[in-house]
């Protein structure tokens, strides 16, 4: 049996996942310590896990900082992250001694978690509550402009934090090296391969786990009339604007209606409710879908996965670049339709889209399925009993990026010989305009050869392994 040490930042959508998996573990007779914040420890408590509280070295934040957090800035996330690194160091230091865990389990984005296991040398193995990114599932991340402005602003004030870990004896190169997946880093994943976005791009060191959850409820449809099911999850949840454009896309609808609108906003400022519409501050969320037939959702990771879980398609309305990257892969296997027009009009149109054409269940369905074909908490306890772990596979991204560099070199000496030919027989003034092109027109030749030579690659890899 082992001694595994439990490490999250204080979020719902990060937590919520660990959750079953400490409940597993210890029901395999492991020991769990599991340090996070007080809003969780009746939660953590209930799994079993002794619970810790890390709540004494949260930071204190000035106006603008509880503003950026709340706009979920990548900037003031990452400093206050290491802010809470360093008020723990001297904590941690002493429960690393005195514990002595066997293998630390930190989510994705925990610093102090990541950090005190490679200061410690731990064996690891990292909580991704999101989808797993590297170079090639990131592309489905696309920064917005002021998401962009957030980053580059934001670099001197992360470096200059950064530094501060260096003579507490945690050695940084990059923030990078903290948040971005690579491909010898053991880490659990709540989604299936299939739905993971280039999942063949990962290592054995990933465990594709399927969603996290204690519920055992079947997917269950049959009822009067369909139900309509919205939340927009535990962060951006004040939005009493939305609310009433659903309230009034649904009232007069051949449909029951249940909204869960968080402990922010209050209900009664929703006015008096139709009888087929209902607006709660929470729900037992899985309950829900598994009876629902349409879910309105924000499209975060912990959402989405448990509404294809319960095989109950979706009405997309992300609010952030994660979230959008996540809805994207939605749309791919065709299980939701994204929400351009959130006017009452415009939620009418959706939810009847999703009613009316049969495709988008059928989709949920067959993730539903692909989900429940996991090995879920079991596999995921598993897996971490069980580590470090050895890959034997071919790493595809290495290989990728080779294939790549090649491409780019035999690109550009092609290009070159062309300038020069064109120059010497054809016209030397103008030969300038192959170059223009060829630079314009790299980086469609560029993606369409990283396709091909991935698909290529994939398919070495399953007729290898």
């Amino acid at each position: 049996m082992k001694k595994i040490a439990f490490f999250c930042i204080p979020a719902h959508g990060h937590t919520n996942p660990m959750l079953p998996v400490a409940a597993k573990l210890v029901e395999r007779g492991n020991t769990v310590k599991f340090y996070s914040f007080d809003e969780f420890a009746e939660k953590i408590k209930k799994t079993g896990a002794e619970y810790v509280s890390c709540d004494p070295f949260l930071t204190e934040l000035t106006k603008q900082e509880e503003q950026g957090l709340k706009e979920i800035s990548s900037t003031e996330m990452t400093i206050q992250d290491i802010r809470i690194t360093l008020r723990m160091d001297s904590f941690l230091d002493e429960e690393f001694k005195s514990f002595q865990p066997d293998v630390v389990y930190t989510d994705s984005v925990c610093f102090w978690g990541k950090l005190n296991a490679w200061k410690h040398n731990v064996p690891m193995v990292v909580s991704t509550s999101t989808f797993a990114y590297n170079q090639l599932s990131s592309q489905y991340m696309k920064n917005s402009p002021k998401e962009i402005k957030d980053l580059i602003l934001g670099m001197p004030r992360v470096s200059k934090e950064l530094k501060k870990l260096e003579p507490y004896g945690y050695h940084v190169k990059n923030v990078l090296s903290l948040i971005q997946s690579d491909n010898d880093t053991d880490s659990i994943v709540y989604t299936s391969q299939r739905f993971q976005p280039y999942g063949e791009s990962f290592s054995d060191h990933y465990a594709f786990v399927g969603p996290s959850v204690f519920s055992t409820v079947i997917p269950d449809k049959k009822k009067e009339r369909p139900l309509v099911y919205i939340s927009m999850g535990t962060i951006i949840n004040d939005r009493p604007d939305l609310y009433s454009s659903c309230i009034e896309a649904l009232k007069d609808q051949n449909v029951d209606v249940i909204i869960s609108c968080g402990k922010t906003l209050d209900p009664k400022t929703l006015g008096v409710l139709p009888d087929n519409i209902e607006v709660k501050p929470y729900v037992d969320q899985l309950d829900v879908l598994s009876r629902a037939d349409v879910f309105i959702t924000h499209c975060g990771m912990n959402s989405v996965s448990e509404s294809l879980y319960m095989a109950t398609p979706m009405v997309l309305y992300p609010q952030t670049n994660e979230q959008k990257a996540v809805a994207r892969r939605v749309m791919e296997v065709n299980a939701g339709t994204l929400l351009n027009d959130d006017s009452a009009e415009g939620i009418r149109s959706a939810v009847r889209q999703i009613l009316d054409d049969g495709s988008y269940a059928k989709a949920a369905q067959a993730c539903c399925d692909d989900f429940r074909s996991c090995s879920g908490t079991e596999g995921a306890a598993e897996f971490i009993e069980t580590a470090p772990h050895t890959s034997e596979s071919i790493d595809v991204v290495k290989e990728l990026n080779k294939a790549n560099t090649r491409f780019m070199i035999f690109y550009w000496i092609a290009v070159i010989l062309m300038i020069i030919l064109t120059a010497l027989f054809i016209t030397r003034r103008n030969a300038w305009i192959i170059g223009a092109a060829a630079g314009y027109l790299y980086p469609n030749f560029a993606n369409t050869f990283r396709e091909q030579a991935y698909e290529k690659l994939t398919a070495y890899k399953k007729q290898r392994d």
